[in-house]
């Protein structure tokens, strides 16, 4: 058995801020997604207290809903972008 020591192990000498940094600069929609959605969770939670005469599982798959759209639209935005600064805004090779 030969031991390769030679392979760069530097993605696991990363720290967790610094791999999230790194993340959310090469895809930015993903931490607007994450925030938008934790947002709505926080907002379902407040709104649990005071929301009348709705059955609880009526108000919990309505969070679900917005949630996930959330979520998706983050995402659509965050693939067009995406495209945009690779086919688009790229300069032409002459």
């Amino acid at each position: 058995m030969s031991s390769n020591t030679d392979v760069s192990l530097s993605s696991y000498d990363e720290g967790q801020g610094s791999k999230l940094l790194r993340k959310a600069k090469e895809a930015p929609f993903v931490p607007v997604g994450i925030a938008g959605f934790a947002a709505i969770v926080a907002y379902g939670l407040y709104k649990l207290k005071s929301r009348g005469n709705t059955k609880m599982s009526v108000h919990l798959i309505h969070m679900r809903v917005a949630a996930q759209g959330f979520v998706v639209g983050a995402m659509t935005l965050g693939m067009g972008y995406s495209m945009y600064r690779e086919f688009w805004a790229k300069p032409k090779p002459k």
